[in-house]
């Protein structure tokens, strides 16, 4: 038999377990991130892809609340889009939420978790696609369920889309633009893009909304010399001369071309950062001190994100050189993915490489198997404005964040990598970008990576901040 002080002991111990059970987080609670996880139980990795799977999940979502909903097919069966609308007064134009249904493929033996289980654990919905962008799509999906849930009255329809193909394919928004625009034209647009990200307190710095997209040029740097046998080396080696083409283009970095939002999202940065970091943020945006702002830029560019954004980007990402080992071969070719700010051409591009490399026997080119489009998109790009602020949607967006988190402030931003919101902003719509929840440095990094992944107190945060910006556009 238990003495008394030991019965007091377990009764005291298990009154403080049981309300330590009570205060943790119950991610089951969370609808965004109940739908989050069924939606990346359905593997969309691109390629192939396989979207119509997750459109006939989100149908059965949908369709019971009262939307018109359609399963929009390509020429491939596997790949569709999905369209949702709920139907408004009509007295303006609808507004339409995008996101994009397929993800990047895997390593599996690098995960933790099963990329494709949808794992609620610790706070975090896991899988391939939390962040990019099936958190966005399941927080877009509930924020518009939500209107319909709660009855509230539209003065303009709201349509859902989920898209195919936007990490790669044929048949992306553009596809979809060109044959089916009655059903995606809108007065304004949410789209992937800006960041919600957070301090090491936990609490969100800024919230940054992305009025323009970066565009990408894929180019090839070419070598060339005389192919023979390895036991005879020559001079004119392709190897050789590639390998010093890019030990050079190693060494290189362009410099900071800011746009009006950039500049608005440095000097936001200037303003929530401490010294010496908010002087770097302040003389990059408004020094004209040549070595003020050299300066600044190497400190700010420690944070990859930043130097992104502020300059166009020189990866190499493919090497093809040789056939066969007793061959020294005639030409060596590296692949170059650049992302561009808006302005720059494939000319451009070309120009700077060039430039840079400062050897006339290299050859630099449009890589050929995509030159006419990715030139036609790059030039497209070149010239799209940025979306203007002076929307009820930007405005709303705002309020939206400034509800959720009162204390952050809300920029604007150049999104570091492209979208697939080229298919509105070319015909003059704006879109604006957000990836709608909170986080950190270590979740950012796990974008396209391994245990991929998002917090259920991000995504219900973030679900209340896009209603709270959907109330207040259908209401006006």
């Amino acid at each position: 038999m238990l003495k008394p002080a030991f019965m007091a002991a377990g009764v005291f111990s298990l009154f403080f377990l049981t309300a330590a059970i009570a205060l943790q987080p119950n991610p089951a609670a969370s609808s965004t991130a109940a739908l989050l996880s069924e939606v990346i139980q359905v593997d969309t990795s691109n390629p192939p892809g396989n979207e119509r799977k997750l459109d006939e999940l989100l149908v059965s979502k949908f369709k019971p609340l009262g939307f018109d909903v359609e399963i929009i097919p390509t020429p491939d069966p596997a790949k569709a889009h999905f369209i949702a609308r709920l139907k408004g007064n009509g007295a303006h134009k609808p507004i339409l939420l995008a996101a994009h249904a397929d993800v990047v493929g895997v390593e599996r033996d690098k995960w933790s978790f099963d990329p494709f289980a949808g794992t609620i654990e610790d706070g975090y919905v896991y899988g391939r696609g939390a962040l990019d962008f099936k958190g966005g799509l399941a927080v877009f999906a509930e924020a518009v369920m939500r209107l319909a849930r709660n009855k509230v009255p539209l003065n303009r329809d709201v349509i859902f889309l989920s898209e195919a193909d936007e990490e790669g394919g044929k048949y992306n928004t553009t596809t979809l633009a060109d044959s089916q625009w009655d059903k995606i034209d809108c007065e304004f647009a949410l789209n992937e893009g800006g960041w919600i990200m957070k301090n090491p307190d936990g609490g969100v710095r800024y919230v940054s909304i992305s009025t323009a997209d970066k565009a990408g040029v894929t180019l090839l740097i070419t070598a060339r010399g005389t192919s023979t046998h390895s036991s005879m080396p020559r001079p004119d080696n392709a190897i050789f001369h590639l390998s010093r083409a890019m030990a050079k283009l190693g060494q290189f970095d362009s410099k900071p071309h800011l746009i009006p939002s950039t500049k608005a999202f440095f000097e936001t940065l200037a303003k929530t950062s401490q010294p010496p970091m908010s002087s770097y943020f302040s003389d990059l945006v408004n020094s004209s001190d040549p070595a003020a702002i050299e300066r600044a830029d190497k400190e700010i560019s420690k944070d990859l994100l930043y130097h992104a954004i502020m300059r166009d980007t020189i990866a190499p990402v493919l090497l093809q050189a040789g056939f066969r080992n007793n061959v020294i071969p005639g030409s060596a070719t590296a692949t170059i993915n650049m992302r561009t700010i808006p302005g720059t051409t494939p000319e451009d591009a070309i120009a700077e490489i060039k430039a840079a490399l400062d050897d006339p026997e290299i050859e630099v080119t449009l890589a050929p198997a995509s030159s006419a489009s990715a030139s036609r998109y790059a030039r497209n790009a070149s010239r799209m404005k940025p979306s203007t602020t002076e929307t009820p949607l930007f405005a709303a967006l705002t309020h939206g964040a400034n509800k959720v988190w009162p204390n952050a402030p809300v920029t604007t931003y150049l999104f570091q990598a492209g979208t697939d919101a080229a298919a509105w902003r070319s015909r003059g719509i704006p879109v604006y970008g957000i990836y709608p929840y909170p986080i950190t440095n270590d979740d950012l990094s796990r974008m396209h990576g391994n245990d991929e992944r998002i917090s259920v107190k991000s995504l219900d945060e973030g679900t209340e901040m896009i209603y709270q910006t959907l109330l207040e556009v259908v209401s006006q």
